[in-house]
């Protein structure tokens, strides 16, 4: 079980999104994108930027294919995934005074 949620297992998933919002119609469209990305367990890490914890590369797959269903006619999408080791890495900023980092969530597996 160790080697499966060792720090070059477990999978980041950031999705990051600049939607045209300058009809009410593009509004909406954004906002549905961006609720649907809420409902599949993707969390804010910036303005049109959220990331998610996945415990493996084929569960980030997953992920990955859904928020490609969901992807809209119009606008600049980024997909981009990371090991946790990677995502590790990270220094975060809050103008000029460092920020926490964000806690990788802890889920239980059952057998």
């Amino acid at each position: 079980m160790l080697d499966r949620l060792n720090a070059y297992r477990i999978m980041w998933v950031m999705v990051m999104y600049d939607l045209p919002t300058e009809t009410k119609k593009e509004r909406r469209i954004a906002s549905l994108f961006r609720k649907a990305i809420l409902a599949d367990g993707f969390t804010m890490f910036q303005f049109s930027m959220y990331i998610r914890h996945c415990n493996s590369r084929e569960n980030a797959e997953v992920h990955i294919r859904r928020v490609k269903k969901l992807l809209p006619e119009h606008g600049s999408i980024g997909i981009l995934t990371v090991t946790d080791k990677q995502f590790g890495e990270i220094e975060l900023f809050y103008g000029r005074k460092q920020a926490e980092k964000p806690d990788t969530p802890q889920q239980l597996e059952l057998f």
